[in-house]
């Protein structure tokens, strides 16, 4: 059996600067407007085709049954969708905690929709990439297109942004939330307005799912209370994941350094283009 590729990509984390729920549909979806900024960190991945038609995962047990692994589903899915008869093996380093609202499963599935694309010359073009990814969950469009978006509907009418160099720390209180929990709770805001794209880009709106999280959750509550002292403390998505814009790089350094002597954090850099977008496409397109 021969095997080629076997390079590590990262699979960006997300952050949803702002969440409006704006609605909801007859299928039980909330109609959104939000704001993807992507991250330089994330997963790590290694991918490393073989000549048979096996998907397998390798590497670390992260406690996610292979056949519900997100990445697992989306090589098989590529693998259907352009006849390809051959196969993979994929190992995911999680560095993005489940459950932190960054979208580490969703950024996971797109970059192996990319990668095996390009690994097995399947020829698809971005747009049937990002068909495929909206099968496997709302937020895998915006990693398949790879670029700071936007985003209506459901997360998947999406508009490019620059935002330009941006710093964060990221903090993990280690709390486990229930998206379905939070978005059935009668005390949701359902009606929010949009907002447009000046304000989204200075830092406007809230996240709608914040509220009912705070009240539902108390170690939530006590986490912003304590972080409140290094500046404003934001949740993204519905997850239990917290960020705080820094002005700078050094400031992003040394306020996630005295916050490790609680929680998990670590500070970030936000960027346009996601890191896979900038390894697979040397014009960043």
């Amino acid at each position: 059996m021969s095997e080629q590729g076997g390079e590590s990509w990262t699979a960006p984390a997300k952050l949803n600067l702002f969440l409006h729920v704006t609605g909801r549909r007859e299928d039980g979806y909330h109609e959104l407007h939000t704001l993807f900024q992507l991250l330089d960190w994330g997963d790590e991945l290694s991918i490393r085709t073989t000549d048979d038609t096996s998907i397998r995962r390798t590497g670390p047990d992260f406690g996610v049954p292979e056949d519900q692994d997100l990445a697992i589903r989306a090589a098989r899915l590529l693998q259907e969708a352009c006849g390809c008869a051959r196969g993979a093996e994929i190992s995911v380093v999680k560095n993005i905690p489940m459950g932190s609202g960054m979208g580490g499963g969703s950024s996971d599935a797109a970059t192996v929709l990319l990668v095996l694309n390009r690994l097995w010359d399947c020829g698809l073009g971005i747009d049937r990439l990002e068909e495929l990814g909206a099968v496997l969950g709302a937020d895998v469009p915006v990693f398949v297109r790879g670029r700071t978006a936007l985003a209506r509907g459901i997360g998947d009418k999406l508009q490019p942004v620059s935002l330009g160099r941006r710093y964060y720390v990221l903090v993990f209180p280690g709390v486990h939330i229930s998206t379905p929990q939070v978005f059935s709770d009668s005390a949701l805001k359902r009606d929010s307005a949009t907002i447009g794209l000046e304000e989204a880009v200075d830092g406007g709106g809230r996240n709608d799912c914040e509220a009912v999280v705070l009240n539902r959750f108390p170690a939530m509550a006590e986490a912003f209370e304590y972080l409140a002292r290094w500046g404003r403390p934001k949740m993204t998505g519905t997850g239990s994941g917290i960020f705080m814009e820094a002005e700078n790089e050094a400031r992003a350094n040394s306020t996630a350094r005295a916050i490790k002597n609680l929680y998990n954090s670590r500070a970030v850099r936000g960027v346009d283009i996601s890191p896979v977008h900038e390894k697979l496409y040397t014009d960043g397109s």
